[in-house]
């Protein structure tokens, strides 16, 4: 009774994409992990020099290491 469950967002191993699902929305992958470290914003791809570096085309939430 009153137990919480938190179900811990995982991370596509190919574009790092935090994802709610089974699949990654950006890549249609279905290889996740729950064992991510780090976490950045991208708001914008396009204007972002952190999203040009890491490969990122799509305004999300990203791990930084998976």
């Amino acid at each position: 009774e009153g137990e919480e469950i938190i179900k811990m967002k995982k991370a596509c191993k190919q574009c790092k994409m935090i994802v709610d699902g089974d699949n990654c929305p950006v890549c249609k992958s279905n290889k996740l992990t729950d064992t991510w470290r780090g976490k950045i914003f991208i708001s914008d791809p396009e204007k972002s020099e952190i999203a040009q570096i890491l490969g990122i085309k799509v305004k999300g939430d990203y791990a930084l290491k998976t």
